[in-house]
Parts: C-alpha cells; sequence; structure tokens
C-alpha cells in the first residue's frame, strides 16, 4: 500500500491520520483484517442542535460525536466548539484518541466530539443552552463505562460543568464520572488544567535529555497561545530554566530573544486578546516564529500547521507537538531529513488525557489526589511511554511518529484479537 502520498496545507486530517497509521502498520506487517477494522471509526453520531439565541432567533447548530475503537475499554475524548469544525476533524482525532491512550497504556478507548459554532460570539447563557443540547442528543452513547468527554478547543471546565449537569438530570443520579476537566468542587482532579503542558515538559526533558541538550538556557518558541501553549510556555521557564522567545496566538506573533515573561504575555492577551504588543517584545509573522533558529518549536495551536511548504524553514532541533495533528506527512518526511527530532502529538500531548484517566479513577473511587501525586504519577507515566517509543525508533530504525504508532497500533490490534473480533 503506497503511503508516501503527497500532503499539502489543505490535507484532509483523516486522510493524514489514515496516511500515518499505514506507515506504520506496514512496519509492523499487521494483518489485512485488523488493518481494515482500525482504520475507520466503529461509529459516528452527527446531530443538530437548536438554541434560543439571545435576540429571541433561533439558530441550529451541526455536531458530531465519533467513537473510533473500545477495544481496550471505554472511549475518551474531547468535544470542540469551533468555527471550522469538521467530521473528517473529528474522525481524525478520534482515532489520534485511540493511539494515544494505547501509547500510554490507559484502559481507554478513543473518541471525540465536536460542534460547529464560534463562542467568542455567543454570550454564556447560549453557549449553556448548547451545551445542555449537545448532550441530550448524544448521552445515550456516552457515560462512564461508554464513553467519557473531556474539554477541548474552546471547551473549558465550566462547559463541561453544564455538561454533567444535563447528564446527570437525563440519567436521574448525580454523575460526575460521566466527563472529565470538570471544576474541583464538581469532582474535577488538581493538575488537570494545565496537564497537557505538564506532559509536554516532560517529553521535552527527555528529548533534551537524549539529544545532550542542556534544557536550562535552551531556546524555545511556541505557535498558539491558548491553554497548552501558555501554560507550556510558562512551564519551560519555571521547571526547566528555559528562554521563551517567541509566542503567538491567531492575531500574529512576538519575539524577545533575550527572553519573554510567559505570564505577562498570558496576561496582555487576557486583556487585549492577543499577544501581539506583549511590553519588551518585537512583532514578527506566524511564519517568522516557525522559521526561528531554537532549540524547541512547540506548534500548540490546530492542525497542519507544518507542511511541505515551509517544512524546509525549520531550524528547531526538537519540534514538540503540543497540539493534534499539527505536521502533515510530506513535512514529516522533510524534518525527518533534516534531522529535526520530533515529539509526535499523541506522546507529546498525553498528559490531558492521562490525567484525564486520572480523573476517572478518582470519582470512581471518591478518593482524591493532591496536586504533587497527579504530577508524580504523570511524569513517571509520560517518561515510560517516551523511553518505550525511543527504545523502538532506534531499533526499528524509524523515526518517532512511526514508533509511537507501532506500539499504540500493536497494543490495540492485540485487544481487538483477544476479544474474537477478527474470527
Amino acid at each position: 500500500m503506497e503511503t508516501a502520498t503527497r500532503m499539502s496545507a489543505t490535507v484532509n486530517p483523516f486522510a493524514l491520520a489514515q496516511a500515518q497509521f499505514d506507515k506504520a502498520v506496514d512496519k509492523l506487517g499487521l494483518e489485512e483484517s485488523a488493518r481494515t477494522i482500525l482504520r475507520q471509526p466503529m461509529r459516528e453520531l452527527h446531530v443538530a442542535l437548536p438554541v434560543r439565541m439571545d435576540d429571541g432567533s433561533h439558530k441550529v447548530f451541526r455536531g458530531f460525536r465519533v467513537q473510533h475503537n473500545d477495544a481496550r475499554g471505554p472511549c475518551k475524548g474531547g468535544i470542540r466548539f469551533h468555527p471550522q469544525e469538521t467530521i473528517d476533524t473529528v474522525r481524525a482525532l478520534a482515532m489520534w484518541m485511540t493511539w494515544k491512550c494505547a501509547l500510554m497504556d490507559l484502559p481507554l478507548g478513543g473518541a471525540k466530539g465536536g460542534v460547529i459554532c464560534n463562542p467568542k460570539e455567543m454570550s454564556p447563557r447560549e453557549l449553556q443552552q448548547l451545551a445542555r443540547e449537545y448532550i441530550r442528543q448524544v448521552y445515550s452513547m456516552i457515560g462512564p463505562e461508554q464513553d467519557v468527554p473531556a474539554p477541548d478547543v474552546y471547551t473549558d471546565p465550566q462547559i463541561m460543568a453544564w455538561m454533567m449537569d444535563e447528564y446527570s438530570r437525563l440519567t436521574g443520579r448525580y454523575s460526575p464520572g460521566v466527563i472529565t476537566g470538570k471544576p474541583l468542587p464538581l469532582g474535577g482532579s488538581a493538575g488537570r488544567e494545565d496537564a497537557t503542558a505538564e506532559g509536554t515538559l516532560y517529553t521535552i526533558r527527555e528529548a533534551c535529555r537524549h539529544l545532550g541538550i542542556p534544557t536550562r538556557g535552551a531556546t524555545l518558541a511556541v505557535q498558539g497561545y491558548g491553554n497548552a501553549g501558555s501554560y507550556t510556555a510558562k512551564l519551560a521557564l519555571e521547571l526547566l530554566g528555559m528562554r521563551v522567545v517567541a509566542v503567538s496566538d491567531s492575531r500574529g506573533a512576538v519575539c524577545a530573544p533575550e527572553g519573554l515573561d510567559p505570564a505577562a504575555a498570558a496576561e496582555h492577551k487576557r486583556e487585549t486578546g492577543s499577544v501581539v504588543g506583549t511590553p519588551a517584545t518585537s512583532p514578527i509573522t506566524d511564519s517568522d516564529l516557525l522559521a526561528l533558529e531554537v532549540d524547541v518549536l512547540v506548534p500548540a495551536a490546530l492542525e497542519n500547521v507544518l507542511t511541505g511548504d515551509n517544512a524546509r524553514q525549520v531550524r528547531a532541533k526538537i519540534v514538540a507537538e503540543a497540539a493534534n495533528g499539527p505536521t502533515t506527512l510530506e513535512a514529516d518526511e522533510i524534518l525527518a531529513q533534516k534531522g529535526v527530532f520530533v515529539i509526535p502529538d499523541f506522546l507529546c500531548n498525553a498528559g490531558g488525557v492521562t490525567v484525564s484517566y486520572f480523573e476517572c479513577v478518582q470519582n470512581r473511587s471518591w478518593w482524591y489526589w493532591d496536586r504533587e501525586e497527579v504530577y508524580e504519577r504523570l511524569d513517571r507515566r509520560m517518561t515510560q511511554a517516551f523511553r518505550q517509543v525511543l527504545a523502538v525508533s532506534l531499533e526499528a530504525k524509524t523515526d518517532m511518529r512511526t514508533a509511537a504508532y507501532m506500539v499504540a497500533v500493536q497494543r490495540v490490534a492485540e485487544a481487538v484479537r483477544l476479544r474474537g473480533w477478527l474470527s
């Protein structure tokens, strides 16, 4: 099967996810029946979500929930509210969640949800109505032993709280375990808010250790200054002593060669809506940021950021994918030729789902851990997963992404075989 299909900046994310999968399966020599089953989502739901807007009108939003595979356990995956959401993006993200959970050796499968909307243009009341309507439409296919959603792009703990409350109303019992990423008073886990960034930092630390790069004073640029990006910048300075030289968001990018204050950039964005204009920084373009000569480049926004058109300009030693699907297949090949060490997304950003799993465990046991215990457990899981992938990469003489797929796909395929799905 041909896996080196040319990918452009407008690549279909599900086609990318399948192409990455095919490349790893070719390496593994997986039987065709397993390949066929794992290449497609097991089920998906398309819903129409009517909401009465503040002006009295009614608007119907489109939403999705995709469950890719549940061979290893209940599905797990976030819910996105985004104006450019597509079903193929949700399919790809559900598939990546399957591999992410398997790579971290969590007893979970992969799912994802999305609603096509622009939360920035909606009031809190409208968002609450949309969140509750989404749960009313999908509640029969979710639950602590079926599918456990979580926050994702443009959704947050408050939205998760509304969704959990709606599910509890529909089922007639308090059900904190139906969703993760909740506020702490409603059964959330300590450390969940910055878990994705925390996990990203652990993988950066391990990559620097492998490559012999001292983390103290190492330079870092972050593309995308949302939750994952802003916390990654903050923790890189605080925990590893790295120098954050550039950050960006959807409105532009800023640079400070001697190092900027990540907290000041986050505060400036809260006040103005963008990092542009952060004190003691100079404006640059997003393209300039991706081409900076830094030790670590962190794509932390959306899909298809690094493509065949710009990958040759990347001068970072390490690309740490805090976002999902930021690198196309063609860009992967170019970065490999350049000797760039890529920490693949479903390893790099797995801290979020891992702490979500910890939240599931705490909800079921009614025993809650403090932040230090959460981070200690997360560090152990992330470090172990990184080292397993690195070992496979070196042994199979392949890139880290293919090695991560090899570990994850093999685990899911084994569960599929044991459950008798191939007979």
